[in-house]
């Protein structure tokens, strides 16, 4: 900041704010937060801060219902790390960071393990071992389970773990602002969302385990006030880098439902697990035609997320779907003991909604489900950034063009030990803020905060956040084109204008938390509309209309930073290549035999 500016802010208000020191703090209390901080405190870290926006173990890790994945080989023992490695590249369609990918699949069969070891409720096999389901795309069954509830069941057991090692929580904080001077990291700021008291976080490491940006969408399986883009947001505010930002999963399966309906309404968009389809759910349209036949013969209901998305989506542009706009999902021809087993979260859902699985099917279209993309790390989740790590769905790298399913919560406990392993030694107290970046950053950005609450304004603060949730869908949605894109561009600069004239609540208020928001979603939204109309090409996730074909020349990274003169620049980068043994499992060219389902 200029000598000016430092002199402008220093004449503004800036409300009293409490300061808290410590060594590293851990921004979202999710599994990928939580198993950061337990590595930590394993290590000897005892100066660790956990911090949660919402009350301890209610986090987004809870919505993943389907499973976990890790070459175990309970049932299919020609499985490895390496096969698991090249169905992600394959899934990914070579978009990923082969070294990240390793460093996922190598762990898991240990990272399983050791959940089990801490008591984590894995579903079981008759002889006692964790069991392991089919997921789409996968060549062999290395999905592992707690039912329909295993993002649940796994982050019970990892809070639990980190009560036993007596790890300090913090719940209701929100982050607001990282302090950095783009070089070092410093620390963070924000406010107790229940008192509305601005706080200033002292720390030499913050590890960003903030979740994704699926929620930009306005049909998405996330909670709203969830999965906002905050850590990618944070980040690039920093000095990080975003990459892959265009690739955005939508599942197949979120629940499709008549919005006219208050009972139904709020259910929209939700999560119909892959575990589903694992279990042999089929796909109709509203002829009672098993679709997928047409679309992928070989592999059906169990094709990759993105094949299935887009196949859904044709049958409903080609008038073949339901009144919802979807398509059904049945599983009737299986017992209902069966399914109240293996599916019991699913089951209790629809039966409380009138609808029993068992005899009916449900109605289902593709959702916003996860952001491939993120901050860029290296392979120990360290930010250009120094101090500065982002893991979890905050990071890029592990799942290319499109996530298979299963990986993602793979991906937070084995980064959260990677990242642990890296912090550790280098931990020497809290460090300190330096009195500069507390002037040129920290302070103004408090006057900030205490100037927008309760503010008036022309517009209302859900309408914006709605505004680009919807312009989202339209302009980067499953199909995508140039003209589409541009015009979501030019849209956003508009939402932008009308974002800096909100009427804001006061600070202990959800006006004020979306807002926020709002100014989260904004340079996501933009990297995600830059990065589709960049990438001329179809891979993955990302479609478009006018680009129907994987171009060889495309298979190549985006990354985008904040530019020097304001606004957003991109350049590319080439993908790096597997080792020897995964390109050994990729040449083998292992695949799914569909028909053992049958």
């Amino acid at each position: 900041m200029h000598s000016s500016e430092t002199s402008a802010a220093a004449e503004r208000d800036v409300p009293a704010y409490d300061r808290v020191d410590v060594s590293v703090l851990v921004v979202g209390a999710g599994a990928a937060g939580a198993r950061t901080a337990i590595e930590l405190a394993e290590r000897g870290v005892d100066d660790v801060l956990v911090l949660g926006k919402r009350s301890h173990g209610d986090a987004h890790t809870t919505w993943a219902r389907g499973g976990i994945n890790g070459a175990l080989g309970t049932h299919d023992p020609e499985d490895s790390w390496a096969i698991h490695a090249a169905d992600t590249l394959n899934e990914g369609h070579f978009i990923n960071d082969p070294q990240k990918v390793e460093a996922v699949t190598k762990q898991m069969p240990a990272r399983l393990r050791e959940l089990d070891d801490w008591g984590m409720d894995f579903s079981r096999t008759d002889d006692g071992e964790i069991d392991q389901r089919f997921f789409g795309a996968q060549s062999f069954r290395r999905t592992a389970f707690a039912g329909d509830h295993t993002g649940e069941s796994m982050l019970k057991t990892l809070v639990s773990r980190a009560q036993e090692l007596e790890i300090p929580y913090r719940e209701n904080v929100m982050i607001t602002k990282l302090l950095s001077d783009e070089d070092q990291a410093y620390g963070a700021v924000g406010f107790d969302m229940d008192s509305g008291d601005p706080v200033l976080f002292n720390t030499e490491t913050v590890v960003l385990a903030a979740g994704g940006y699926a929620a930009i969408y306005n049909r998405h399986t996330s909670r709203d006030d969830e999965n906002n883009g905050d850590g990618a947001a944070l980040a690039y505010d920093a000095g990080a880098e975003l990459m892959d930002m265009e690739f955005v999963q939508f599942h197949p399966t979120g629940m499709a439902v008549d919005e006219s309906d208050p009972e139904w309404e709020p259910w929209s968009g939700r999560l119909v697990t892959e575990a589903v389809r694992g279990e042999g759910g089929r796909l109709y349209n509203a002829d009672g035609e098993r679709f997928m036949k047409r679309y992928s013969p070989d592999q059906m209901e169990l094709d990759a997320r993105d094949v299935v998305a887009r196949a859904i989506a044709q049958e409903v542009a080609e008038g073949r779907g339901t009144d919802n706009g979807g398509v059904y999902l049945d599983l009737s021809h299986k017992d209902r003991s069966f399914i109240r087993e293996r599916l019991p979260r699913m089951y209790e859902r629809f039966d409380d909604l009138g609808v029993d699985m068992s005899t009916e099917p449900v109605e289902v279209a593709p959702t916003s489900h996860y952001g491939m993309g993120g901050v860029v790390v290296d392979e120990y989740g360290e930010t250009s950034v120094d101090g500065l790590f982002a893991i979890g769905e905050t990071m890029a790298g592990v799942h290319g063009a499109n996530r298979l399913g299963g990986n993602s919560l793979a991906e937070t406990v084995a980064f959260g030990v990677v990242a642990g392993e890296r912090i550790a030694p280098r931990v020497d107290g809290p460090g300190t803020v330096p009195e500069s970046v507390v002037a040129s950053v920290a302070e103004p950005h408090f006057a900030d905060l205490a100037e927008m609450a309760g503010r008036d304004g022309d517009y209302e603060v859900m309408d914006v956040f709605t505004e680009i949730q919807d312009l989202m869908w339209e302009h980067a949605g499953i199909l995508r084109d140039e003209e589409s894109l541009q015009a979501g561009l030019d849209r956003l600069d508009e939402v932008r204008e009308r974002a800096a004239n909100m009427a804001v609540g006061p600070m202990t208020s959800d006006s004020f938390e979306f807002a926020i928001d709002v100014g989260f979603m904004l340079p996501v939204a933009e990297s995600v509309l830059r990065g589709a109309l960049q990438r001329t090409e179809s891979r993955g996730a990302h479609y478009r209309r006018d680009y129907t074909e994987k171009d060889t020349d495309w298979q190549r990274n985006i990354y985008v930073e904040r530019a020097d003169v304001g606004g957003m620049t991109s350049h590319t980068e080439q993908v790096g290549s597997p080792s020897p043994a995964v390109q050994d499992a990729l040449d083998e060219g292992h695949e799914l035999d569909y028909h053992q389902l049958e």
